[in-house]
């Protein structure tokens, strides 16, 4: 039996992954790779501080219950192929297929064109715009790396520890922060703080080990109201603590109030949407079906917006973030449907084989 609020809890945080670019494009905490921020103290960036701790956790974790319930249908051959075509091709081929464009609004952002020597080659300029382009596809590179970790780790478990974790008691899943926490102080990368081995593939496993248990997600389940208020209470008192700070580096990214607070949001979410989201319908079968690819594609048309807006207007704060956040989506939705319509370009860019009127 498919379970829906998987597919729901994947297009709702895809949403927040976008509304978190509109802020991030024009915060004033990170100086790097950014517009700037209207003016010196900037409270909508309070938003960033809400969702960055847990939301790409969350989708490891709901990436790691796919993975599992993936495994139960297919072979460990079946489903590296299966990755492989869903996750490296578009996060290496895609960047030379269609990626280098959004490399370049990003240099462009950033400055980099202003000290390049005027000389460059233009295949070099491609390949480092190329992977300027990057951007979002950080998480499939990484995903796809933990695909190819879990065949062995799940032949040297044979199953006994998956199922020593349908038995955990709630109170010991609550408790998962501590794993989680010890997992972010380690393999970060220094340069480029996205990549965060340590916390992401703890989440991953969490995810294929215990979230991917129907009971514990259950009785997770009955808790939704503590869970939830537990979270609201930890973002806020989060937020409150590190306004103003460096939320994407250590220490504060990953101090033990922002791990908390991130496996507790993780719990909640899993534990609300269960409750009152287990459930499909043509909106919600239609959004969770283009999740993908408004991921892989919203990063681009929004980019280009704040760079034209902010080089050629001069519109009030308000319509600076709306406008960027509608060419997020809108733009996201129609490149997902154009690049899927088109044969060798939906297979590099979106890992898609044959022509559908959507992302699987």
């Amino acid at each position: 039996m498919r379970r829906c609020y998987l597919d729901n809890i994947r297009w709702i945080t895809g949403i927040l992954v976008v509304l978190y670019h509109v802020i991030y494009l024009y915060n004033g905490v990170l100086p790097i790779g950014v517009i700037g921020p209207f003016r010196d103290v900037q409270y909508q960036d309070a938003i960033a501080y809400l969702l960055y701790p847990w939301f790409m956790v969350i989708l490891f974790v709901v990436s790691g219950v796919s993975a599992r319930l993936s495994l139960e249908r297919r072979t460990p051959r079946e489903f590296l192929r299966l990755q492989t075509r869903k996750l490296l091709v578009p996060s290496t081929l895609g960047l030379l297929a269609f990626q280098w464009i959004l490399g370049y609004y990003n240099m462009a952002i950033g400055g980099a064109f202003d000290s390049m020597p005027e000389n460059l080659p233009w295949p070099v300029l491609y390949l480092i715009m190329a992977a300027s382009g990057t951007g979002v596809l950080w998480y499939a590179q990484v995903l796809w790396l933990y695909c190819l970790l879990l065949i062995p780790i799940r032949k040297l478990e044979t199953g006994k520890l998956y199922a020593a974790c349908a038995r955990i008691p709630t109170p010991a899943v609550l408790l998962l922060a501590v794993p989680l926490w010890a997992g972010a102080q380690v393999l970060n990368t220094p340069v480029i703080p996205v990549y965060r081995f340590g916390i992401y593939g703890t989440a991953f496993f969490l995810g294929y080990f215990v979230l991917a248990q129907e009971s514990v997600v259950d009785r997770l389940s009955r808790r939704w109201l503590p869970l939830g208020a537990a979270a609201a209470i930890l973002g806020t008192a989060y937020t409150v603590c590190y306004f103003g700070q460096d939320y994407v580096t250590p220490p504060v990214v990953n101090n033990l109030l922002s791990m908390v607070y991130s496996w507790t949001a993780v719990l909640a979410i899993f534990a609300g949407m269960k409750k009152w989201a287990d459930r499909s319908g043509p909106v919600l079968r239609w959004m969770g079906k283009r999740s993908f690819g408004l991921y892989v594609l919203h990063y681009l048309p929004m980019a280009a917006a704040a760079y034209y807006l902010n080089r050629y207007t001069a519109l009030a704060p308000g319509l600076c973030y709306l406008l960027t956040g509608a060419a997020g989506f809108a733009g996201g939705y129609l490149l997902n449907g154009l690049i899927g319509a088109i044969p060798g370009l939906r297979w590099c860019v979106l890992g898609i084989k044959k022509e559908v009127t959507h992302v699987p």
